[in-house]
């Protein structure tokens, strides 16, 4: 009886064996099938290596190195204005590219993407952390005659008149320096500096905090502003300035003292005996 045990069992270990060894023969059989299905499909998709993103390129962010990456893309597929080892989107020498749109993780990068060398995503690309765009009305006066190019650095100057009759208070208008060296960032919808004609222009628009953006939307509905170019080099800031019609032509406050008028007493005599009094009455003029 223990002899067939021992048989059965025996036979029963080789039966497991042998399904376990053709198991993995299958197992085995079927992996060496799927990597050549899959070779053959990547031999019948002829693919080229272009550059693609590396991560997530948020709009007007530069594109350096770190962000970018070369994988192989299907030939048949090709998008138009790729760039790759050929034609590299950071050449030697050249400045850096900035994105004009948003770029997901792996997408091919494409000339209508990113702008061109040294070039920018528009005005969100021109402000720092922190600031705003604002736009200032001009005219040819106020404007520096269509001399103001982006880039440039420009005095703010307010001229109005400040309500109330305090006589401490300057009287008729008043022109005030309310902000100094603001950048200019476009010149009405043009944020290109390469032209060289001077044009008239309507409205600048300038790189501000939210506060100096506040100082200048209130002047600008109170009053008249009007712009100083500054020179390129020019790292000098201008002192409070404040002029009034007074202090321009050179006519000074006279103090008003006041007269103390005596108090005007009328008398009438009166004989008392042989005395003479002067007795006080009201008088009547």
């Amino acid at each position: 009886m223990r002899l067939v045990f021992g048989l059965v069992l025996i036979v029963g270990l080789g039966l497991a064996g042998f399904a376990v060894y053709m198991a993995q023969n299958y197992i085995g059989a079927y992996q060496t099938a799927l990597e050549q299905e899959r070779e053959k499909a990547v031999r019948a998709v002829p693919t080229q290596d272009i550059y693609v993103a590396a991560r997530a390129i948020a709009i007007g962010e530069v594109i350096g190195d770190d962000a970018i990456k070369l994988a192989p893309w299907p030939k048949e597929i090709m998008p138009e204005g790729f760039f790759d080892e050929a034609t590299p989107l950071n050449a030697d020498g050249d400045q850096p590219r900035v994105a004009t749109r948003v770029i997901e993780l792996n997408e091919a990068l494409t000339a209508v993407k990113v702008s061109e060398p040294g070039g920018d995503a528009g005005l969100t690309s021109r402000l720092k952390m922190g600031q705003r765009a604002f736009a200032i009305k001009v005219d040819v006066a106020t404007g520096v005659s269509g001399f103001l190019r982006p880039g440039d650095r420009v005095d703010v100057y307010w001229t109005g008149r400040i309500p109330g009759n305090d006589p401490n208070l300057p009287s008729g208008d008043v022109t005030k320096l309310i902000e100094t060296g603001v950048n200019l960032i476009a010149i009405d919808q043009s944020a290109h500096s390469d032209s060289s004609d001077p044009t008239i222009a309507r409205t600048v628009t300038v790189a501000a905090s939210p506060q100096q953006v506040a100082s200048l939307a209130q002047a600008q509905s109170t009053g008249r502003l009007s712009l100083s170019l500054m020179a390129a080099n020019d790292t000098t800031v201008a002192e409070a300035i404040e002029v009034d019609q007074r202090s321009l032509l050179g006519i000074t406050r006279k103090e008003q003292k006041a007269e103390k008028q005596a108090l005007e007493v009328c008398t009438t005599r009166v004989r008392r005996g042989s005395e003479v009094v002067e007795i006080p009455i009201p008088c009547t003029n």
